[in-house]
């Protein structure tokens, strides 16, 4: 029977199992993520009614200004993301689609992600803490440092925590505020010992930073490319490597005075 049928109807003959096979590829989940532009909090201020940071022990100053931490929200890892997911957001500015694995590297339940990212979260915070008081001098078993930040989980506010703290503890002769009254945005994680991290997601953090008032945002060297492919109008990056390059950084965009690193 097959051997009668003209050419374009053994085509169409053919074609049935191929349109079958990209039918079911399009509904079919797949391994990935769609990440956008999370939430900002300024960690010198209140979050959810808190405030961000505490200390005891030593003298805060008041500060002005704000320092952003910015964050990326991404579909979770049980979500069902489609082909058709992936091509309609493939090309948006907004978001960016990534391998799950590379989103949710920690664990297969929700529960595991989650412990996860809080422990992520209370390493980072310990060593922000640690890295601002040895940068300002100041002993641990004399100050105190409490930060809490509700429903933000992994180590990519590191940078910005300790540079709130070093805003609030270093004194009458550590100059004005470190924002110099701006709304300084950044990402990073950060050591012990200062050092700056990549934490991938930055070209979403920056529209995030952006979209809430942010002129300067605060970028780990590394991932400058990165941050310029999609850089929103109006924000201004400045790449960091170590803590004590940043408060540099800063201290001269608030002076107005001395070179500002670019990327």
């Amino acid at each position: 029977m097959l051997s009668r049928l003209t050419r374009s109807q053994a085509v169409a003959v053919c074609a049935v199992p191929v349109v079958a096979l990209l039918a079911t590829a399009a509904f079919a989940p797949l391994p990935f993520s769609v990440a956008q532009p999370g939430m900002t909090a300024n960690v010198l201020g209140r979050n959810k009614g808190a405030e961000v940071i505490t200390v005891s022990g030593a003298p805060a100053r008041r500060t002005s200004g704000e320092l952003r931490m910015v964050t990326i929200e991404a579909t979770g890892p049980d979500a069902r993301i489609s082909l058709g997911d992936v091509v309609g957001n493939w090309f948006r500015s907004d978001r960016a689609v990534m391998p799950r694995d590379a989103v949710y590297p920690s664990g297969d339940t929700v529960q595991e992600i989650q412990q996860h990212n809080q422990a992520q979260m209370q390493q980072s915070q310990d060593a922000a803490t640690q890295a601002a008081l040895k940068y300002l001098g100041l002993s641990a078993d004399k100050v105190k440092v409490t930060l809490k930040l509700a429903d933000v989980g992994g180590p990519s506010a590191g940078l910005l925590f300790t540079l709130g703290i070093v805003d609030k503890l270093r004194g009458d002769g550590g100059g004005g505020d470190l924002t110099g009254g701006r709304n300084i945005a950044g990402t990073g994680t950060i050591d012990a010992d200062g050092t700056v991290g990549a934490v991938g997601g930055v070209a979403l953090k920056t529209q995030a930073a952006r979209r809430d008032g942010a002129t300067v945002f605060l970028v780990p060297k590394a991932e400058c490319t990165d941050a310029e492919a999609q850089l929103p109008k109006g924000l201004r990056l400045v790449p960091v490597t170590t803590l004590k390059g940043a408060v540099t950084a800063l201290t001269a965009l608030e002076k107005d005075k001395g070179a500002v690193p670019s990327c």
